[in-house]
């Protein structure tokens, strides 16, 4: 069995590429992690989730090109 890893997206990127990464890992639509991520973060006062994007974006690797 193969095993699945989580890579920031090095073709369907935004920003960085952390949420189609996120959607990628899922196998759902990157608009729909994006949308949930705009949610999270405006309901949260922002800051939590502009922290989490940030920490994601160095803990994540890019995923290598095939």
């Amino acid at each position: 069995m193969e095993e699945k890893k989580l890579y920031r997206s090095s073709q369907n990127k935004m920003l960085g590429g952390v949420c189609a990464g996120i959607a990628e890992y899922f196998g759902i639509d990157p608009t729909l992690v994006r949308v949930a991520y705009a949610f999270l973060s405006v309901f949260s006062a922002a800051f939590p989730g502009l922290l989490l994007y940030i920490l994601l974006l160095i803990i994540m690797p890019l995923k290598p090109t095939e």
